[in-house]
């Protein structure tokens, strides 16, 4: 590799730290946007007039270009410049958040959400692809856990930040909040960041990149469609049909590249396939739940949205102290069975979960939710450590991409499938016997549109 080689007074340079600073401050935006947008969208949905599976797709518009365009991403950085394509990340982030504040209709939401997907793609996999030019060995492992644990931070932060903004501003300060942060970030990558490339780095496979696009987008339209249009829609089947096409052709064609894309061959060790389908199963339950419970909370429980944020800290808290302590367990008993254990354990929440009704009440939701996010601590951190561990060290980077995108495919699934199963059952449930037609239609659209209806 012909990377660009930085001087050691570069990499001593005190503002270094102000740089790092920088990438913090872009990694918290982008983890509490992962969830700052659940809270907010109840009170979306009835400002907008949205849907179910409207609602779905302003959370997995962002989810499914960010998925596809990760890996690309990487590559588009070691060949054009990391800082460069660093600044443009955030420069799409920022647009991107500019027009949600602007939107006034859900189309524009979706689209709005995408184009912060896009930004958000090349800002993960660069902010730390330029810690090797501003530190030493000896300080890079620290920078590395300061700009993670930003990210991590940003999940429990984003509920409570989105609850505040909704009760004192208007929907659209979600977004309005993206900005500042993104334009410092863009400023300190400008005269803290230095310049590095791979000038050897294959280029961008297009076809490769439409094809993920494709699949993925086919499978979520038709999985989010279905419930409302019907398994046996003519464009329900035609998406479905057509993402798997897609991604079949993707698996064909990155088989016959002498440098792909996605790396699938990593997927037949057996070491790496269980743990990432282990992190990529805990992240399609979190994902899921994050987009149906705050809908209980305010719609059935009646909180609202800052109340909703704050009642739901009880996952992050138990996610939060079980990857914590998931070190010192895995030592004593091992990876596998910390691993199986958590998902025992989250398998215990959903079922308690699923018991919950209208009068179950907060205290009950906040007993599964805290054994949830034990469940989730305990089998996303050691399956992610083990599943990297599982890499051979010349196809590190490789895989660690490749474990980023199957996590973000099932963000996307969980979000659509579980999406899709509370719209399926709250139909089926509906009576709006003796609602006047356009009463009734409204009803059926979501379970917000149902409750402001009720209290009319």
């Amino acid at each position: 590799m012909a990377a660009v080689t930085i001087s050691a007074d570069a990499r001593q340079d005190p503002r270094r730290w102000w740089a790092l600073g920088a990438l913090v401050a872009s990694m918290l935006v982008l983890g509490f946007d992962m969830t700052i947008l659940n809270v907010a969208l109840p009170t979306m949905a009835a400002r907008l007039g949205a849907s179910t599976g409207e609602q779905q797709w302003m959370a997995d518009a962002y989810v499914v270009v960010f998925a596809a365009l990760m890996l690309p991403a990487g590559l588009l950085g070691d060949r054009f410049g990391r800082r460069r394509m660093l600044m443009a990340g955030l420069g799409i982030f920022l647009a991107g958040s500019l027009l949600g504040t602007l939107a006034d209709d859900v189309s524009l939401v979706v689209v709005a959400r995408a184009v912060m997907g896009m930004g958000g793609a090349l800002v993960m996999p660069l902010a730390m692809a330029v810690l090797p030019a501003l530190f030493e060995p000896g300080e890079r492992t620290r920078a590395v856990g300061i700009v993670s644990a930003a990210s991590a931070l940003g999940a429990p932060l984003g509920p409570i930040i989105g609850g505040w903004l909704l009760d004192h501003f208007w929907w659209g300060s979600i977004f309005l909040i993206n900005i500042p942060m993104a334009a410092i970030g863009i400023a300190a990558c400008l005269f803290l960041l230095p310049e590095t490339r791979d000038p050897a780095s294959p280029r961008v496979d297009a076809v490769s990149t439409a094809l993920t696009a494709a699949g993925l987008g086919g499978l979520i339209f038709g999985i989010i469609e279905a419930p409302g249009r019907g398994w046996g829609d003519p464009l329900v089947l035609g998406t479905l049909a057509g993402g798997a096409v897609s991604l079949t052709a993707l698996v064909l064609r990155e088989r016959r590249m002498t440098r792909p894309m996605l790396d699938l061959p990593l997927l037949r060790d057996r070491a790496f396939f269980l743990n990432a389908m282990a992190a990529t199963l805990v992240m399609f339950v979190l994902s899921g739940l994050m987009f149906v419970l705050p809908q209980y909370l305010q719609a059935i429980l009646g909180n609202d949205a800052f109340g909703t944020g704050l009642r739901m800290l009880p996952m992050m808290g138990g996610l939060l102290v079980a990857a914590k302590g998931a070190e010192p367990v895995v030592r004593r008993f091992g990876a596998r069975a910390v691993i199986s254990g958590g998902l025992v354990v989250l398998a215990f929440a959903a079922i308690l979960g699923s018991r919950t009704g209208i009068d179950s009440g907060y205290g009950f939701t906040a007993l599964w939710l805290s054994v949830a996010g034990l469940g989730f601590g305990f089998a996303v951190v050691p399956s992610m450590d083990s599943a990297l561990g599982a890499l051979p060290v010349e196809r590190a980077g490789s895989g660690s991409g490749l474990l980023m995108t199957v996590r973000q495919v099932g963000s996307a699934l969980g979000i659509a499938l579980l999406g899709s199963l509370l719209a399926a059952a709250y139909t089926d449930r509906l009576d709006t016997e003796g609602l006047p037609g356009p009463a009734a239609d409204a009803a059926g659209d979501s379970v917000v549109a149902a409750h402001g209806i009720a209290e009319r």
